[in-house]
């Protein structure tokens, strides 16, 4: 019977591609990886658990066993799948989205994502859309409009806020910086 596990910190392809070797190396192929989750035939045994648990420390991850922080992964890899994908839908209700992926109460979510994470939902959501301002603006391909529209921005005004409200840099202040001043999603 299929039997899933929780992984803090695994937010990428590559965190991905790294969980699912990890994992066949335990001969716990796993059938479907997805960010923060992963899928396994079998349930590890009690033996594997603390074994396994410590292979994901060496990589960065960790192995998530409580029910409520367990939830509260699930919430930040939605959040991220969501912002990652290229028909982001601009309409869409964090809330009746969560919601429906998790099927709990939207209250009981943000109440729980809040105790558990200390933010909101919706600050949390917030600080993964600057990133992504962030990571689009560095790559160059899109301008500020084409940015805003992109994340579900009402203008490029807003984004303009938001953004400075988050870093204290306006988009093209932050475009003439040099380096990389952008977070790891995993961090927030």
């Amino acid at each position: 019977m299929p039997h899933s596990v929780f992984i803090k910190s695994m937010v990428c392809n590559r965190c991905k591609a790294v969980v699912t070797q990890l994992f066949k190396d335990f001969n716990l192929p796993p059938l479907i990886v997805n960010l923060g989750e992963v899928v396994l035939e079998r349930t590890p045994t009690k033996a594997e658990i603390p074994i396994i648990a410590e292979r994901l420390k060496q990589f960065g991850f960790q192995l998530i066993t409580d029910k409520r922080a367990t939830i509260s992964v699930r919430i930040k890899s939605l959040l991220i799948e969501l912002l990652e994908a290229p028909n982001f839908d601009l309409k869409l209700k964090l809330s009746e989205f969560l919601s429906k992926e998790l099927n709990y109460e939207y209250h009981y979510l943000s109440n729980l994502f809040s105790e558990i994470e200390g933010t909101t939902i919706e600050k949390y959501f917030i600080l993964l859309k600057v990133e992504k301002i962030k990571e689009l603006i560095e790559y160059g391909e899109f301008n500020l409009s084409e940015i805003s529209y992109k994340l579900g921005y009402s203008s490029p005004a807003h984004l303009t806020n938001q953004f400075k409200n988050s870093t204290g840099y306006t988009p093209s202040y932050f475009k003439s910086i040099t380096g990389n001043n952008r977070k790891p999603l995993d961090d927030l």
